[in-house]
């Protein structure tokens, strides 16, 4: 046999290798998390349900923020964009709390793909500024929209519904609704919160291919120039305002798809919720889980998101923690004080996040396996 033709087995007998262990991890995680639906009740498939939300838009601000250092505030702005967009969308006129309310009536699915466009749309009208802003300076600007928007959704009453806010129409694809009608599979009924998990199951796994696919790309490699040295790129060519504008986009419309997602969990919108404290804890989901990838922003979400859930669900059990308006530590208060302990925590121990030890192990086996 000459060398060549054993050289082409061996090639092939590698490739045929079976799967290694992180194959059969990932294998196992996504079966895992398909059949949670079965066995889980409606406060963890819900608790799930918010950290995709959060991880999807936390997504968005790690790609403008994390890869491409530019400091934004106003996240929360186009969650309310992408959520209220979806109820005028996809919702019919009518009378709500007091409110003629208009609506569209679109078809919900296409009023989804819509209100997500519409986010972008918001994005790119600022996107202008984002181009030549930095900084501190971008954190400012983007502050702004919260305060434009807060003035908004409290007093555009026949858009948001006023200070009650207003009902978010179900989704509804193919004909089948994923509301709260019970659909029974394998002896499981089925409700809004089981039907949604596989949306938002297949909305993060979009929005995390994705922008893998950008973060590994000629734009990933461009946008963490800017980052790292933005008159060296610019020097090199890449054209700086046009990329800071484009990724505000970008980030923009992950937002709105996570307002969408949100919006479907609670199923009515309210004012209150898409403020201040929203933007600054999408700020903390990144820096715990790790500025520049996808990983550290699916981490962080969860971990910002599902920190208050479960302290509120076990605070008859936890010491120091006690149920809301009984004079104690309430669980939302107890979850800021551990976000603050964390990003002290990460910032001094840990500079690249909670994912970054599991990327560092990684990198050396990866090198080794290209040589």
């Amino acid at each position: 046999m000459s060398d060549a033709t054993s050289g082409l087995l061996r090639t092939g007998l590698l490739r045929a290798r079976p799967r290694t262990p992180r194959g059969y991890a990932w294998t196992a995680g996504a079966v895992l998390l398909l059949a949670l639906p079965f066995y889980l009740d409606r406060f963890w498939l819900q608790a799930g349900l918010f950290a995709m939300a959060a991880a999807i838009g936390a997504i968005g601000l790690n790609l403008l923020t994390g890869a491409t250092g530019q400091l934004s505030m106003g996240h929360s702005f186009f969650l309310a964009v992408g959520a209220y967009g979806y109820c005028v969308l996809a919702g019919d006129s009518g009378t709500e709390n007091g409110h003629e309310l208009a609506g569209l009536g679109l078809p919900t699915w296409l009023a989804a793909v819509l209100a997500v466009l519409l986010a972008g749309v918001a994005g790119g009208l600022f996107s202008p500024i984002a181009g030549r802003l930095r900084g501190a300076y971008l954190g400012i600007a983007t502050l702004a929209l919260i305060f434009i928007g807060q003035h908004v959704l409290f007093n555009a009453g026949d858009l948001t519904g006023g200070f009650n806010g207003r009902a978010v129409p179900p989704l509804s694809l193919f004909g089948f609704a994923f509301d709260d009608s019970e659909t029974v599979v394998a002896a499981v009924p089925f409700q809004s919160s089981e039907k949604l998990w596989y949306v938002g199951l297949a909305a993060l796994l979009a929005g995390a291919l994705f922008a893998r696919g950008v973060l590994r790309g000629r734009p990933g490699r461009a946008m963490n120039a800017i980052r790292d040295h933005r008159i060296a790129a610019g020097v090199m060519g890449v054209p700086v305002a046009r990329y800071r504008a484009a990724v505000f986009v970008l980030s923009s419309m992950y937002a709105g798809l996570a307002g969408v997602l949100l919006a479907l969990i609670f199923q009515r919108t309210v004012p209150d919720y898409f403020g201040m404290i929203l933007a600054l804890e999408y700020l903390a989901m990144i820096v715990i889980g790790g500025l520049g990838t996808v990983a550290g922003a699916v981490v962080g979400a969860a971990f910002v998101s599902l920190l208050p859930q479960l302290l509120t669900h076990y605070s008859d059990t936890l010491p120091l923690v006690s149920d809301p308006g009984t004079g104690g530590l309430a669980p939302g208060e107890a979850a800021r004080y551990l976000y603050g302990a964390a990003i002290v925590a990460v910032v001094l121990f840990l500079p690249g996040g909670l994912t970054r030890p599991a990327l560092s192990a990684r990198s050396p086996r990866s090198s080794r396996e290209k040589t």
